[in-house]
């Protein structure tokens, strides 16, 4: 049953999805009544931070999926085996698992996947949530466009278009790799909507705009984008243990390499993109490649960091963008030189979207109520 798509119980899982997202709904009436938020534009807010955690705990857990082996744990979608949940598909996966003992099929594997989705419906009924209030609630003093929710809603459909690709091309590494970028986008999209709502520092709203340091932070994000695509690259092709050691990689400053292979998009999980496995050489020069854009990025980072210290207006955002480089650096070295330990993996992976998340925030300027200035 692997390689199709069984549409039957697509709203039984929209339905678990629903479910999920009245969590977090119901958690931001509860803490809103008690903080006594005030006006359309703070609830829009409040909701849009939950979506936004619940998002960052989806790319997350996309990467525990990954890391464990998990994609294809239930080879369909966006059911297991046309059911709901792994406990009606139990006496399938047992059959999978017989006939493929050490396969991709497990039932511990069709609940992490499994999981996923659910997660990921989660999202979904979030953001339709948001998309329609911000329809409903345009003509409100303050309001953000709802255009940003609809695109947002366009983004999460898309995602799950990538996600249903994911398991039918048997992950594809470029399918995968897109997925993640994907979800890296969901977080600097819905980043960028709370931060709008935001109440506005005059001060440092004015300094921003006449700081140089907006085109610093911007070249800093799309480096830190093309670097987490590398980065997706290296996970989805399993070339982080390529080599094992740090600076040196074999043994040596310079291993052999083979870019053409390793950077050969149109190619299966595991194959050269001419039917035959891929080679050392080609894991390699995806492994070095990244490690030295790592380089790269981490010094501009640390630049960014000290212009903003020295700028006084934005010192707690250079404190933490000096430490998400220096969570990035120790999670990225302990995957090589740890055997790429499950615990690092998914720290390195979680850096990068609170990387997003703090960059976006430097970058988009609220515009909600003001308040006073802050001071060195």
């Amino acid at each position: 049953m692997s390689g199709w798509i069984d549409w039957n119980p697509a709203m039984e899982v929209a339905l678990v999805g629903a479910l999920l997202a009245a969590l977090p709904l119901l958690w931001v009436v509860v803490k809103g009544r008690r903080e006594g938020l005030q006006g359309w534009p703070a609830w829009q807010r409040a909701l849009t931070l939950a979506t936004l955690f619940l998002t960052l705990d989806l790319v997350v857990f996309g990467a525990f999926t990954r890391l464990t082996d998990s994609g294809l744990g239930c080879p369909d979608w966006p059911g297991c085996y046309g059911h709901t949940s792994p406990v009606g598909a139990r006496s399938l996966i047992e059959q999978a698992q017989a006939i493929l003992p050490s396969g991709p099929v497990t039932h511990g594997k069709a609940w992490i996947e499994m999981i996923h989705r659910y997660l990921a419906s989660g999202v979904g009924a979030l953001i339709t949530v948001l998309m329609i209030a911000a329809w409903c609630g345009r003509k409100k003093p303050g309001s953000l466009s709802p255009w940003w929710p609809t695109l947002t809603f366009v983004w999460v459909c898309a995602q799950g278009a990538f996600g249903a690709f994911t398991v039918t091309l048997k992950l594809y590494p470029l399918v995968v790799t897109g997925h993640l970028l994907g979800g890296l986008l969901g977080v600097g999209l819905l980043t960028a909507q709370a931060r709008t709502l935001d109440r506005v520092d005059q001060g440092a709203a004015q300094a921003w705009r006449r700081s140089p340091l907006r085109h610093g932070a911007l070249f800093v994000l799309a480096l830190a984008v093309m670097q987490m695509a590398l980065g997706g690259w290296v996970s989805t092709n399993s070339a982080v243990l390529a080599c094992s050691e740090v600076p040196l990689c074999q043994g040596e400053w310079w291993p052999a390499m083979d870019f053409e292979t390793g950077f050969r998009l149109m190619r299966p999980l595991g194959g050269d993109g001419l039917g035959a496995q891929i080679t050392l050489a080609g894991l390699t020069a995806i492994h070095m490649v990244h490690r030295l854009a790592a380089v790269l990025v981490l010094g501009a980072m640390v630049a960014l960091a000290w212009g903003l210290w020295r700028a006084r207006w934005w010192r707690r955002e250079a404190i933490g963008l000096w430490a998400l480089a220096a969570a990035q650096l120790i999670t990225g070295l302990s995957n090589v030189v740890l055997g790429w330990p499950l615990v690092a993996a998914l720290g390195h992976t979680l850096g990068a979207a609170l990387l997003v998340w703090w960059l976006v925030r430097l970058l988009v300027q609220p515009r909600g109520a003001p308040i006073s200035p802050r001071t060195a």
